[in-house]
């Protein structure tokens, strides 16, 4: 076995074998779900919620310096290398290393564009539209007092949303009640009752 296809076969071993790690462990260090009770004055508890983790739902797009389009290059790399070096014609490393190069670079901008489509495709499918949202029945999951702001949970386009709401009148609204979303300014939804 001559130097430069052994380079090409470690290229390609390192690339598959980091994808088929990757696979494995795609859910390791995806993102978390962390509750916290924390003790107020006079023993009134209060709870929060944190998130911690890069999981995919947060996730605004696909790099195109990512490890999978590393990974992707490499491992192209090394598989077209190692056939163009047992071509005759081609078997020179000043022939084979730069078509290897841009074949693993065009494997590589084609692993780019299909995550990227698939990306854009599943978060814009499942965002919803605002617009679409004013008119929709909700329920209260966190009380909203006389004048104060609580927590609404809808449902739109099949998908659970919640949101901070306020009451459109000022009245107060107790956890469970369903209510209508009636306009939404900012981030804060306004609610009647239904």
């Amino acid at each position: 076995m001559d130097k430069v296809f052994l380079v090409y076969l470690i290229c390609f071993g390192v690339g598959l074998l980091f994808t088929i790690v990757s696979a494995f462990m795609a859910d390791v260090f995806g993102g978390h779900d962390g509750h916290v009770d924390v003790g107020g004055a006079e023993g009134i508890g209060a709870e929060g919620h944190a998130e911690a983790g890069f999981g995919t739902h947060d996730m605004p797009g696909f790099s195109p310096v990512s490890p999978t389009t590393i990974a992707s290059f490499i491992t192209a790399f090394g598989g077209i290398g190692m056939v163009l070096s047992k071509i005759e014609a081609t078997s020179s490393v000043l022939i084979s290393a730069p078509v290897a190069a841009l074949g693993g670079f065009a494997i590589a901008t084609l692993v780019f564009w299909l995550f990227r489509a698939v990306f854009r495709r599943t978060q814009g499918s499942s965002e919803s539209k605002i617009a679409q949202v004013i008119g929709l029945t909700a329920t209260v999951v966190t009380p909203i007092a006389a004048n104060g702001v609580g927590e609404i949970a809808y449902i739109h386009s099949g998908s659970r949303y919640t949101a901070p709401a306020r009451s459109e009148g000022g009245a107060a609204f107790a956890n469970g009640q369903t209510v209508k979303i009636i306009r939404i300014v900012g981030t804060q939804f306004y609610v009647a009752a239904s």
